[in-house]
């Protein structure tokens, strides 16, 4: 009987079936092809919409370190900002309210009776009305990321919705928070419900230089209903 020879091949088709199964799941050229289009489609979806509501938050920021902490409020492709913003300099957390508009930022605090303008850039800010330009602000990232993988699915609330990896560019991360580390490249996850909607996003990486990684949540939703937006007036009559 030849049993060793058969059980031979059986073993190798056995070993070579095993490694073909092991390992981290590649996406086909063809499955990134989807995901690419469902988030050209979630981008189309914020562009079209008359007015977003946003909220870009961490949860802190490093030590020593100005920043963003929150950003929340409404937006129009204008483009232009109503809303609360705050931010971290010399270890205490600042709010204002803010209306951008016009290239003009203005920022009114508890203990200010007026809008001043600012330059957020000095906070390592964004101008939070930029965010909704549709070719360069918050949108952009969803069609130039990078490397996109499937993450499968996850449940908020009763929807099931689809998660998407992907890497973005320090440069493009730069257009939303200023002091991004342009030479690195930022870890991004979308989460999409089945009309391919986007529920939210996170970035993660150097935003502050060596302080290490922080991690931006991003939610965006909208409306159809126009927002009017204007200059609030200010002393002097500007």
């Amino acid at each position: 009987m030849r049993t060793k020879p058969l059980l031979a091949v059986v073993l190798v088709a056995a070993v070579i079936g095993l490694s073909g199964c092991s390992g981290d799941k590649k996406d086909s050229p063809a499955d990134t092809s989807k995901l690419q289009a469902r988030l050209a489609t979630a981008k189309a979806t914020l562009d079209g919409a008359e007015t977003i509501t946003i909220s870009l938050a961490t949860e802190k920021i490093p030590s020593g370190v100005s920043g963003l902490l929150s950003a929340k409020g409404q937006g129009n492709h204008s483009p232009a900002f109503k809303g609360k913003v705050t931010v971290v300099t010399g270890g205490t957390s600042l709010g204002a309210d803010v209306i951008a508009v016009d290239g003009d930022v203005l920022a009114k605090t508890s203990f200010a009776p007026v809008y001043l303008s600012i330059d957020p850039a000095t906070l390592k800010a964004p101008d939070p009305a930029a965010l909704f330009d549709r070719t360069n602000g918050i949108t952009q990232i969803l069609v130039k990321t990078t490397k996109l993988s499937d993450g499968g699915k996850s449940r908020d609330g009763e929807d099931v919705l689809t998660t998407i990896k992907g890497t973005l560019p320090g440069s493009v991360v730069k257009t939303i928070i200023p002091s991004a580390d342009t030479s690195a490249a930022f870890k991004v996850t979308y989460r999409l419900d089945d009309n391919d909607v986007l529920r939210d996003a996170t970035l993660s990486g150097p935003f502050y230089g060596n302080a290490g990684n922080v991690t931006y949540t991003v939610k965006l939703t909208t409306s159809d209903t126009p927002v009017t937006i204007e200059a609030p007036s200010r002393p002097g009559g500007a």
